[in-house]
């Protein structure tokens, strides 16, 4: 009996693990496979990530974005030039202190990521499209705590 506990505890880590790698080989398929149709230049997964974290939070801040994403200030700020440059997110500075600056999505910037998570959800039904019912039943449950889960892992640490 001594032994269950490590066992369990075990099983638990393999499962976790093959849960983390499922989530990574769906999201880079998913990624690679929906540019193929949306006419959209393919952005870095990094500067992707920047992004739609200022989707998420408009009017957050460089040192902000940098702490959500586990990332170095210095990088987020040069990848996000980048973005401002292909008109995708606005510097605002703050009236009353200048050096405050927050980032907002353009209108652009949205339309893209309607148009991409569109085709993301056309790359799953694909996919799905190859599961028996009783697997689609499957993740059509799990989905309110894989949501839950995604909210957990993106506060920031």
């Amino acid at each position: 009996m001594e032994n269950a506990e490590p066992d369990a505890l075990q099983a638990r880590g393999a499962d976790l693990r093959a849960l983390a790698v499922a989530a990574i080989d769906i999201s880079a398929s998913v990624r690679r496979k929906s540019l193929e149709h949306t006419g959209v230049a393919p952005l870095p997964n990094g500067v992707l990530d920047i992004l739609r974290v200022i989707e998420d939070h408009p009017g957050t801040t460089v040192a902000e974005v940098a702490s959500r994403l586990g990332r170095q200030f210095s990088n987020v700020s040069t990848q996000l030039r980048e973005l401002v440059a292909l008109g995708l997110v606005t510097r605002t500075r703050d009236a009353a202190d200048k050096r405050y600056v927050t980032l907002h999505p353009t209108a652009e910037s949205l339309r893209i990521k309607t148009l991409l998570e569109t085709a993301w959800a056309d790359a799953l039904a694909t996919a799905a499209a190859g599961l028996l019912p009783g697997e689609q039943a499957q993740i059509q449950a799990s989905l309110p705590a894989l949501q839950r889960l995604a909210a957990l892992l993106e506060e920031p640490e």
